[in-house]
Parts: structure tokens; sequence; C-alpha cells
């Protein structure tokens, strides 16, 4: 049940109420996430207003990408306990790896987020909140499941109290499944640990850490229909389903984060955290046209460190201050493979960087009566690269009624660029730019949040408007090398519109709705953003039987969208992806307290859909088009639990 009384932490790092936040939220909480038929975090969180989930065709080892607002995947910072998980070097987190059983709650806080998290914050920060163990209780649970595609799933997590104030949480996954295409194969294996050592308010510790495994096919876009199987060397490099056979890709992800907290009076709340974070990605990519290709290796160290003080001086009042440092080291190796798979021998290259930031930032909030309160924040950050930035932010909240709170946010936000923008190798085809500037702009937004029937029914209702500079656009040069540059803008303004109604006679609804009018402008034309819908719709309806069935049905719409390919000169779309729905269903039966049997099915109707473009060059003809990266049809997948 949401209400205005609810506790949120991620706006503004401290304990605050919803209804006294400047900033527009989603929490979803742990029986949000067990009721969802949702397989990933990207399906969890996909449609919520102002939330688009994005994937290259929804195959296994697809990153998934979460755009707030029309914005960029990296204009979302992803944090699990503290510990930032977007990828240095493409500044998109893929919130897919996340394993669903180790979360407790997802809080999600749009509009700029920059003074408070820095760069990559501009559309919005999703904070998501590791289980703990709880007091007094043995947490355990197992669970085992088989599905479409010879797809499986091997689940655990046990947490406790086992010494005195001293608990631990552990979690790990196994999951395989060959695809619905040639080559979308994914073998996914982590587990994570929460150790804690709770003292009350005079001291809370948490030492978190994680490891993700994953070993994919990239099977490309779907190739035109006709399209022959191709072979060079006696390998079969392509067919009608996959435009790739054997493109794969690995990641190794590791994080760790140590989180301490200390009230050691009502008026101070101290924090730290340090955080270390290790991802290695490896990809093997063949070319079609002669059997060539390369192996690359990028990999991530960032070391993080935070403190901040928070104040509440007089009642009504809080003033937080910080600092956050990130050191971060990127290599890049790339090996190319000649015409029968082998290494070229000589061909090795090897390049590395290092660069660090400081953010300083504060934040007062005062209260001037029940109806009224103010926010306002700056911060400066210091970037090794570009120079600094300097960030504030304001807010207003007012309450005319216990249930009933108007909210206005107003922020600079800002993006650095990545190492790979700033140091990819020059090779025949790509290069690096490390005189690019940070993308900056303003994002405002203004909502009411309403309670209706005594807290059974919520109401939110949002605007906003954001505007973007310097846009950093990898595109060809004149000699054809792809390259990043300071070249475009962006804007956008929408509705959000969400409404949570129940439990009702055992049965709750939501309906979400969001309209996004987001534009694109470079040297040439103004122009509707690519591949940003429009329209999107989410309904959710679960059903609680006195038997113990929980149902849960969910439909999610999502409208056109433009694609211009590299024509900066045009406004009408070179092609558009149809609009698309999808329903999924989730059934889950509890027999003899502990035991619990569920039934997943996604895409029940197994409609047709595409998620992106991508072009197809078949050698045998040299014909080169259009291709499409298709989503994936109707699945269901089994599985039983037991939890003590």
């Amino acid at each position: 049940m949401v209400t205005l009384d609810e506790v949120v932490v991620s706006a503004t790092k401290t304990e605050e109420k919803r209804k006294d936040v400047s900033n527009v939220i989603i929490v979803i909480d742990e029986m949000d996430i067990e009721e969802s038929p949702a397989k990933n975090v990207g399906e969890l969180l996909a449609n919520e207003p102002g939330l688009d989930w994005r994937t290259r065709g929804d195959y296994g080892g697809a990153t998934g990408e979460i755009h707030i607002r029309g914005m960029s995947g990296n204009a979302t910072q992803v944090r699990v306990n503290g510990v930032t998980i977007n990828s240095p070097s493409l500044g998109i987190a893929d919130v897919n790896k996340i394993p669903l059983n180790s979360i407790e709650r997802i809080e999600v806080v749009k509009g700029s987020g920059s003074v408070l998290y820095g760069s990559g914050a501009m559309g919005g920060t999703i904070n998501i909140i590791t289980k703990r163990p709880e007091r007094d209780e043995i947490d355990l649970k197992a669970s085992a499941g088989y599905g479409s595609q010879s797809t499986y799933g091997l689940a655990a997590e046990q947490g406790m109290f086992a010494v005195g104030d001293f608990g631990y949480y552990l979690t790990a996954n196994r999951y395989r499944t060959l695809g619905f295409r040639s080559n979308s194969d994914l073998s996914h294996n982590d587990a994570s640990i929460n150790l804690v050592l709770d003292k009350g308010d005079i001291l809370n510790v948490s030492l978190y850490g994680d490891y993700i495994y994953r070993d994919f096919g990239v099977p490309g876009v779907q190739p035109p229909t006709g399209t022959q199987d191709y072979y060079i060397n006696g390998t079969e490099f392509f067919n009608s389903e996959s435009a790739s056979l054997i493109d794969r890709g690995r990641d190794n992800d590791a994080h760790g984060v140590l989180n301490i907290d200390s009230k050691p009076t009502d008026w101070v709340d101290l924090k730290f955290r340090g955080d270390y974070t290790y991802m290695d990605s490896y990809n093997y990519d063949r070319w079609s046209f002669d059997g060539t290709g390369a192996r690359t290796w990028v990999t991530n160290k960032v070391l993080g460190l935070e403190g901040d003080i928070n104040f509440k001086p007089f009642e009504g009042s809080n003033l937080l201050v910080g600092a956050e440092y990130k050191d971060y080291d990127w290599e890049n190796k790339n090996r190319d493979i000649d015409s029968s798979g082998g290494d070229v021998p000589g061909s090795t290259s090897d390049i590395s960087a290092k660069l660090h930031t400081l953010g300083v930032y504060g934040e007062a909030q005062y209260r001037f009566c029940r109806y009224i309160k103010g926010v306002a924040g700056v911060r400066h950050e210091d970037h090794s690269e570009f120079g600094t930035e300097d960030l504030p932010r304001f807010g207003l909240i007012v309450n005319p009624l216990e249930s009933t709170a108007i909210k206005f946010n107003y922020g600079k936000h800002f993006r650095a660029p990545t190492p790979n923008d700033l140091f990819w190798p020059a090779g025949p085809y790509t290069k690096g730019n490390p005189d690019l500037q940070p993308e900056t702009g303003w994002h405002f937004d203004a909502g009411i949040e309403q309670e209706l029937f005594e807290n059974r029914a919520f109401l939110s209702l949002t605007y906003f408007n954001w505007n973007l500079k310097d846009k950093i656009l990898w595109a060809p040069d004149s000699n054809w090398v792809w390259t990043p540059q300071n070249v475009d803008k962006a804007k956008a303004s929408g509705v959000e519109v969400g409404t949570k109604i129940g439990p009702f006679y055992d049965v709750s609804l939501a309906l979400d709705y969001t309209y996004t009018d987001a534009e694109g402008e470079n040297q040439n034309v103004t122009r509707r953003a690519t591949y940003t819908p429009k329209h999107l719709f989410r309904g959710n309806l679960t059903y609680w039987a006195p038997f113990g069935l929980t149902a849960t049905a969910t439909i999610r719409y999502v409208g056109d969208r433009y694609f211009y390919g590299t024509d900066k000169t045009t406004t009408d779309p070179v092609s558009t992806l149809d609009p698309y729905v999808t329903m999924d269903l989730r059934l889950e039966q509890r027999l003899f307290e502990h035991w619990l049997l569920s039934l997943e099915g996604n895409n029940l109707f197994n409609k047709s859909y595409d998620t992106y473009f991508g072009s197809f060059t078949d050698p045998a003809t040299w014909q080169t088009s259009s291709g499409k990266y298709p989503g994936a049809g109707r699945s269901v997948f089994f599985q039983v639990a037991y939890e003590f």
C-alpha cells in the first residue's frame, strides 16, 4: 500500500516521509517483487510512470537499460546498497543482471539527482536495497524451476542473526537458457552476502559483496526473410534467425561496499561509505564479409569513498553536508582475429587510463509551517579531465491536507564523458575524443500525490520538462571513422499518471501512463527523439484467494518509435518501430505452509514486436538492408520453492 507517510531514504540520503520530499518517487517493496511475473529488474520497472525499459531484442545476455522521461540510458544512475553499478566504460547500468531474490526494496527518484549523486543522475536514480537479516527470525528459501527454451533456474537464500548483534544474508542463483533464436543463449551465475552489525542508532555497520558471471551469445539483428545460411571455411556465420551465430560476450562483475551509520544524538546523523567495483567485459566479434574479427577486453576498477553529516539544529530543519571521491582505472585490450578464427600475431593493442572525481555537496531543508517545506542544495564537482561543474537544486513541498502533497523540483544536471568516449583506441573504424565536455542541462517537474478512501487508493500526477546541451553522440566523421562529439541538444516535456487502488475484496489494481514529447536537435534540424515512444502504459491486477493462491496479470503498451539512421538532415524517420502490447501472468499457490508452486507466462498472446534497428549486409549478394532486433515470443516457467 502506498502512503504519504511512507519513509524513503534515497531522495535526500536521509530518512524522510514521502510527503516531505520534493522529488517524485516510485517505491517497490519485497511483496511487489514476489508477486510480479517479471523475470528481471528491467521487466519489473518497465512502464512504471516515466520509466522505459529497453533491450536489443530481449535475448539472454541483452543489456537492460532504464530510460527515464525520454533521456538516454546513461542518464539513469543505478545503485545497489550505495555502490554505483553503471558501467564506467559505457555509463549504462545493465539492470537485467541484478537478481530479484536479493532485493528487499527499490526506490526510484525521478528528476535531477546530480546534487547528491553526481554524474549520470540526470533523469533520476534507482536505488536498490538488498535483503538484511531480521532479529529473532531465520530466513531460508530454495527454489528450482524449468521452462520454455530449455530454461532452468536454481536459487537459494538464507539469513539470520548468528551471534548477538551480528547477522548475515546470503543469496545464490544459477540460470541457463538456450534463448528464443539462434545464438541467444545465456549462462548466469551470481552470489551475494550482506554482513550486518546492528547496535541500534549508535552504530549500524553493513558489509555487502556480490559477484556476477554471465556468458552469452550475441545474435545481432534478424536478417530479412529468405536469407540463406552462410558459411566461411566450414563455419556458419549467420542464418535466417540471427545475423551472427558465433559472436559472444562475457561479463565478470564484482562489488563490495562498506556502510557505517551512527546517530550519536537526536540532531546528528553520521554516514560513511567505502566501495570497490571490478567489471571485466569480453567480446568476441567476427565479421561475415571475410571471417576476420577481434577479441576485446575492457576492464574497469573503481574505488569510491563518501561521507556525510546530517544536522537537525531545530525542529523542521535539516542540513546535509558531504563529500564523495571516486578513482577510475580503465583498460582496453584488443587482439585481431584472422579469417580462420585464430589470433593475428603481433596485433595486440593495450591502452589504459586513470580518472578521478571529487564532489562536495550540501542540501538544506526547512519546514516553514505544517503546510510548506523548502529544499535547496548545491554540488561542486571536480573532474580530472574536464574541470569543474557547479550544480544547484531547489524544491518546494506544499501540504494543504494531510493526504495531499504538491511538489516542485528544479535542478541542474550533468553527465561526464566515459573512458570509452575519451580514450577508445584509434583504429580504422573508431576512435575516442579526449577533448569532450560534459553534457549539462536543467530538469523541472511539478506534481501532486493524493491519498484517497482512507489510504485504499493513491494517485500521482506529474508534469516534467528538461533540456540538455553538449550531448555526446558517436557518429561517423568525414572519413567515416566513428568518434564521439559534443554536437547535439535534446529536450522533452511530458505527463506521468500513476494510480494504485486496493486492496478491495482481495484485489488490487495499478494503472500507469506516461506521455513524453522528446526532441533532438543537431546543426541541421530539430526532430522527434530517436527510439523514444510518446505513449507508455501499464496495468497490473493482483488477486489473493483465501485458499493461498495469488494471481498477478501485467499488461504493457509501448508506442511507436522513430529511427533516422545516420541522416542528420531529415525530420522524417527512415523507419518506424510499430507499437506493441504484451501480457504477462504469474500464478502462485502456497501448500502446507512452507511450499510454493508458481507458474509464470510472459508475452502470453505471443505478440511479435521489435526493439531496435540495425543494418545487415549479405556477403553473398553485397546488399545492405535494415534489420530489426526482435522481442521474445511466448515463454512459460514453472517453479517449486520451499521457504522457512
